[in-house]
């Protein structure tokens, strides 16, 4: 079998989820060269401990390789300063992948060319223990191997999907970009709940933590669909019956999360506005 080509990549911040990728990288795939560049010392020490070269800004990186994807791991109010410097790399035919939340592929092109091959993403927080979830979306310009070599590197993190259109990324951070939190909260009431009813602490979290946790592996690795499995479970007039006439009822779980969710895309897509004002 033909060994694959080295891929270089230059890692612009390593705060978590910058950090999440060269632990993936580093320690489940082979050919992948990277260089981060983190202007803060411990986060550039950490960095370095995982096995990336660093180097503190982007006047340093000046020598070859010239990389063949260059991400941009910073906050949303950097990139007004990062891309520009980015430029000289898109130049140079390096694909260029943002998980800068809210920063749209049009903001992007206006700074580093309508040339740029670009793919931007949204993570979520699990990527920190490679469980995460990131959606894409690429510009006319990223190419099919540059798509599929964005894939190969960003499912260090967890599971990739692409979209086609962007407009849908703000549901996707509704969904899974803020998804997690919402399932910390359901945690931490199931483990109140548990309390209020007499468990001791430690057992009331250890129950809420196992189960959410056991019921999310059976959603995702069996062949059954959510609905079928609540159903499952459910004996008529027993102890999940009962609970779910109060979780499905009128004022149940389903309006909630319906009306959560879409405050959250109406917030995303706030947010993406002023983004393009910064």
């Amino acid at each position: 079998m033909e060994a694959r080509a080295k891929v270089h990549v230059l890692l612009i911040g390593c705060g978590n989820m910058g950090y999440a990728l060269v632990v993936g990288w580093r320690t489940g795939s082979d050919g992948i060269d990277v260089h981060v560049i983190e202007p803060s010392a411990p986060l550039r020490e950490r960095a370095a401990a995982a096995g990336a070269t660093t180097s503190a800004g982007l006047i340093d990186v000046s020598a070859p390789p010239t990389p063949d994807v260059v991400i941009l791991a910073v906050k949303p109010e950097q990139m007004n300063t990062v891309l520009p410097d980015a430029r000289r790399f898109v130049e140079s035919g390096a694909l260029v992948i943002s998980v800068a939340a809210g920063v749209g592929l049009g903001f992007m092109e206006a700074a580093l060319g309508t040339r740029a091959s670009l793919i931007r993403c949204m993570p979520n927080t699990p990527a920190a223990i490679g469980a995460g979830m990131m959606v894409c979306v690429a510009n006319g310009q990223a190419s099919p191997d540059q798509r599929e070599l964005a894939q190969r590197l960003l499912s260090a993190t967890g599971r990739v999907r692409f979209i086609e259109d962007e407009a849908l990324m703000d549901a996707v951070t509704a969904v899974s970009g803020s998804g997690p939190a919402y399932i910390f909260h359901v945690i931490d009431c199931l483990e109140r709940a548990g309390i209020a009813e007499g468990l001791p602490g430690d057992l009331a979290r250890d129950l809420a933590l196992q189960t959410v946790y056991g019921a999310g592996r059976l959603a995702r690795e069996g062949d059954t669909d959510p609905a079928t499995l609540r159903r499952q479970v459910t004996s008529p007039n027993g102890t999940t019956a009962a609970a779910l006439a109060e979780l499905m009822g009128d004022a149940g779980v389903d309006p909630i999360v319906a009306r959560a969710v879409s405050a959250a895309r109406r917030r995303s897509s706030e947010l993406g506005g002023d983004q393009g004002r910064v």
